[in-house]
Formats: structure tokens, C-alpha cells, sequence
């Protein structure tokens, strides 16, 4: 299928996949979704997604969908939105009209395993046109704390742009390009809020919360806090403006699979002047809801849009 095709004379953007396996396989069965080709009638449950939003925690992602429905006018009275993955404990689903609310789990392996079932879900759904945004919670570097940070380019731990993978024992580096016009209409959509902070820069995506963040407060620390200090500003100096642990394979698969997709992180701390979240649950509360506001914004916008076309 060509990424790009014509229909009804407009443009569509298709969801791609590169496994020529697939083709072969009778059921395709989405383990961790609890879904599957030939138990469930995915195009018609899920053919009509045009935005998914995926964030670590299930509760988050319940949330959103619950913010999303009352921005979108589609909530009612005693309205509930049941985990389309009830069957199984890895992984929450929320769909409300065409968005689709995903939760992901903590890090790079987590956030792979649900993207390779995500893909191939929006594949055999037929959706096309989907734009896919991970928001959620970072650490800051240079930025004040609630400040929201639209994702540039998402790099290693020695400042690359790429994401590395070992395949059959070989080392496979991918691009962790970011659609950047979509960056900037998500930076719009902050001006126009004018309710916090909004700044795009470039993200660092590591394998751990503690020692690869320059953390002093784990269990092991064998830096001094002279070497964090510099090894924050040689970050500061690449472009790095926040950390966290999902955005470098995020990047990555959905450039791959033809997907638009950007990453909106609030910052909870700086992390230049500490490694602990002292704030109050409030505040940090505040601070969680930002991205979802931010992204219900642009939601809400595309499809007023859309309807004027």
C-alpha cells in the first residue's frame, strides 16, 4: 500500500508497516491489547481514529479521555468509558468519538512492545490521516517548572538525534526525526491558551530514571555533583531542554510507519537545581493536566477545521 494515496480526490496519509509475514498469518493476535484480527471487527471499531494519545500511566490516559469527551461535547450525564483492554493488566484503551487514549508504561522497552501493537492495530482498523501524540511528565533543563516542551528532536545520551536497537545481534540506528510542522501548530496551540509556558526544544531520552539523568539520589551514584553539573550544561549547550524515557522509539516507529506524531512533556523540576519532585501534590496535579490541555486544544481545532472543509 503507497503511504500517500488519492480518494475522493484528497490526499490521505496510510499507516505503514514493513513485515511481509503478516500477509501470512490467518489471526493476527494483538497479545497485549487483548485484540485480535479474527476476534474482534477492528474497522469498525477503530476505523474512524484520527488522533491517539498515549502517556505512561493508565490513570492519566483514563483522565484525558474523560477531558477530552467534555472538550469534544461527547460526554453525558453518567457517562463511562470502559478499558478496551480489560482482558489484560499491561496496557489501558479509552476511545471517545475519533481519539483513542493509550496508555504505554514506563520506558523504552514498555512504550515498543505497545507501538508495534498500536501500528498494526491502526493498520488492519484502515485508519488513515492519524496524528499520534505522547504527553506527559519530564524533568526540565533551564526551564521553569510547569513549563510545557514540544519536542524537536528527541536524542541520546551523547546527544544524537537516532535511536539504536540490536536486531539478530547487530546494532540497527534509526531516525528520531518529529514532524515539525505539527510541532509548531502544538506551539501555537500554546499561544493561544496563554495559560502556561510553551517552548519547543530537544529532547534526551534515556535508559534509566537515575544514573543516565545524572541523578545524585539513587542507590548507586559514582559522579560528584561538579560532573552532573557539566555533563546538564553540555546537554543545555546541544539543545536539551528536558528528560525523559519514551520519546527517542516513540520518534523512531512512527516515522517508520508513516505516522504525524509529536511529544508534549511538562517539566515537573529543573533539574540543574535538584534531583527530587519537592512541589505539592497540587501543584503537580496542575503541572500533569498542562499537556492534556494543551493537545485537547489541538484536537479540538483540527476538527472544527475539518468540518469547515
Amino acid at each position: 500500500m503507497p503511504l500517500d494515496e488519492e480518494k475522493n480526490g484528497a490526499c490521505v496519509r496510510s499507516i505503514y508497516v514493513n513485515n511481509p509475514h503478516l500477509d501470512s498469518m490467518t489471526d493476527d493476535i494483538l497479545y497485549h491489547f487483548n485484540l485480535g484480527t479474527s476476534t474482534h471487527d477492528l474497522p469498525a471499531m477503530f476505523g474512524d481514529v484520527k488522533f491517539v494519545c498515549v502517556g505512561g500511566s493508565p490513570w492519566r490516559m483514563k483522565s484525558f479521555t474523560e477531558y477530552i469527551a467534555k472538550e469534544l461535547g461527547l460526554s453525558g450525564t453518567n457517562a463511562e468509558y470502559p478499558n478496551i483492554c480489560a482482558g489484560t493488566d499491561r496496557y489501558a484503551m479509552y476511545k471517545v468519538g475519533p481519539v483513542l487514549s493509550v496508555s504505554h508504561g514506563m520506558g523504552i522497552p514498555s512504550i515498543s512492545i505497545m507501538l508495534h501493537e498500536l501500528i498494526k492495530l491502526l493498520y488492519h482498523s484502515r485508519c488513515t490521516d492519524v496524528t499520534v501524540v505522547r504527553i506527559g511528565t519530564s524533568g526540565g533543563i533551564g526551564l521553569k517548572p510547569g513549563t510545557v516542551l514540544i519536542t524537536k528532536q528527541s536524542v541520546d545520551s551523547v546527544f544524537q538525534p537516532r535511536f539504536e536497537q540490536i536486531i539478530l545481534g547487530k546494532p540497527v540506528v534509526r531516525s528520531t526525526e518529529l514532524d515539525g510542522e505539527l510541532a509548531e501548530e502544538l506551539l501555537q496551540c500554546g499561544k493561544d491558551l496563554a495559560e502556561f509556558d510553551t517552548v519547543i526544544g530537544n529532547t534526551m531520552c534515556t535508559l534509566d530514571f537515575y544514573e543516565g539523568q545524572a541523578r545524585l539520589d539513587g542507590a548507586f551514584c559514582s559522579y560528584s555533583e561538579e560532573d552532573k553539573q557539566r555533563y546538564l550544561a553540555e546537554a543545555y549547550a546541544a539543545g536539551v531542554r528536558n528528560i525523559e524515557m519514551e520519546s527517542s522509539v516513540f520518534a523512531a516507529m512512527c516515522k517508520l510507519s508513516n505516522l504525524r506524531a509529536a511529544v508534549v512533556c511538562v517539566t515537573l523540576l529543573d533539574r540543574l537545581k535538584g534531583d527530587q519532585l519537592t512541589s505539592s501534590h497540587d501543584v503537580l496535579k496542575n503541572y500533569q493536566e498542562r499537556p492534556q490541555a494543551l493537545v485537547g486544544h489541538y484536537i479540538k481545532k483540527k476538527l472544527k477545521d475539518s468540518k469547515k472543509s
